[in-house]
């Protein structure tokens, strides 16, 4: 899903007009950098309008309150992750990858994670049955897209197809667990923790 499309469907409301979508992208920059700075807890509907330069009254049917500010971070957080898988699944069609594919995806996807840091600590601070569905749908999605690269790269050649879909499901979601915990150690920690899930799909992947 394109990066604006996910942010659109997280608004409370979809703004029409250019103006109001831009000062919509203000506000969910904004907030995202408060949280970089201060925390979640510095997010509230009046700090962000003043952070984004825009009046309250103009984000409101929008974003009007936190929990829907971090429901918006969140899901441009999740396109960006689902671009970038599409991206590398569009790269495989007679693309060279080198010796080490899984490496280069795992590598790759691990950019994102460390970029978009404010949105990944709200992926699990969002509470609710909103956000619950919006991470199964995303976890869903992505476990879909980690399949169709699997076909790509010619591994598990001759393996069922549902074998094929449960080693796709469990490969993300052991990835994304393992990535979460590597970026908020110390940095040889994350290293030790890049190299050992990198391992981990190598050998289930038969790679």
């Amino acid at each position: 899903m394109p990066e604006s499309d996910a942010v659109t469907v997280a608004l409370r409301r979809v703004p029409t007009q250019t103006r109001s979508r831009d000062k919509v992208a203000r506000a969910i920059a904004a907030a995202e950098d408060l949280v970089r700075r201060e925390g979640v807890e510095a997010i509230s509907l009046p700090r962000v309008a003043s952070e984004a330069g825009v009046s309250v009254g103009a984000l409101y049917q929008y974003l009007p309150d936190r929990a829907a500010i971090t429901a918006a971070i969140v899901a441009r957080y999740h396109a960006r992750l689902e671009t970038l898988l599409d991206a590398v699944i569009d790269e495989m069609a007679g693309a060279d990858l080198g010796p080490d594919p899984v490496g280069r995806v795992l590598r790759a996807v691990a950019g994102v994670y460390l970029e978009e840091q404010p949105a990944r600590s709200l992926g699990t601070v969002s509470t609710g049955a909103e956000a619950d569905a919006a991470r199964a749908a995303h976890r869903h999605r992505m476990a879909a897209k980690v399949e169709v690269l699997i076909g790509r790269l010619a591994l598990l050649e001759g393996a069922p197809p549902e074998r094929v879909a449960t080693v796709a499901r469990v490969a993300f979601t052991a990835t994304d667990a393992v990535l979460r915990d590597a970026f908020a150690a110390s940095e040889p920690e994350r290293e030790a923790l890049l190299a050992e899930i990198e391992r981990v799909l190598r050998a289930a992947l038969g790679a």
